[in-house]
């Protein structure tokens, strides 16, 4: 996503690392896991810190529920897998296989809308694994090995892995 079509743009700190939270008509459309050298961006907008205020609350609590508002920019397939990954509860996993048999899909086409997704955390797509093991997390995006947060989540959610 291209920051320059955006209304504001953050950096949080987090449990797991920077965060990179970003608005658009008064939505939230982006949560990105960024690099450790990334540079803190104060939230400025009241839904930034509204966004960054709730991520917190998550951290501490894994059961807290979200209620910000937020928007899609994806395919109607990519929606359909985010649909079904939003209604995993909780200290509950579904594999790739799972989803795809929901949505009449393939495996490798549901782990690619789940990398793609603007949303982690919200949607929480790292309740999604592979059949023999914990599979990707958030496609490689920036060059880094994510799943030492994949991990984290899971057993921030209850989840032995």
């Amino acid at each position: 996503m291209r920051i320059e079509n955006l209304d504001s743009y953050a950096v949080i700190s987090s449990p797991v690392g920077h965060l990179g939270l970003a608005t658009r008509n008064e939505h939230l459309v982006l949560v990105e896991f960024l690099p450790s050298s990334s540079s803190l961006q104060m939230a400025t907008s009241p839904l930034l810190q509204d966004a960054a205020c709730q991520l917190d609350a998550y951290f501490q609590d894994p059961l807290f529920v979200f209620n910000l508002p937020w928007a899609l920019s994806v395919t109607e397939h990519q929606k359909k897998v985010l649909d079904a990954i939003a209604a995993i509860p909780v200290g509950q996993l579904k594999t790739y296989a799972d989803i795809s048999q929901c949505i009449s899909s393939s495996p490798r086409a549901v782990g690619g809308a789940c990398g793609r997704n603007p949303l982690p955390l919200l949607i929480p797509c790292h309740r999604v694994v592979a059949a023999t093991g914990l599979g990707g997390f958030n496609a490689g995006r920036n060059g880094v090995d994510w799943l030492p947060i994949k991990r984290w989540l899971l057993n921030h959610e209850g989840v032995e892995v």
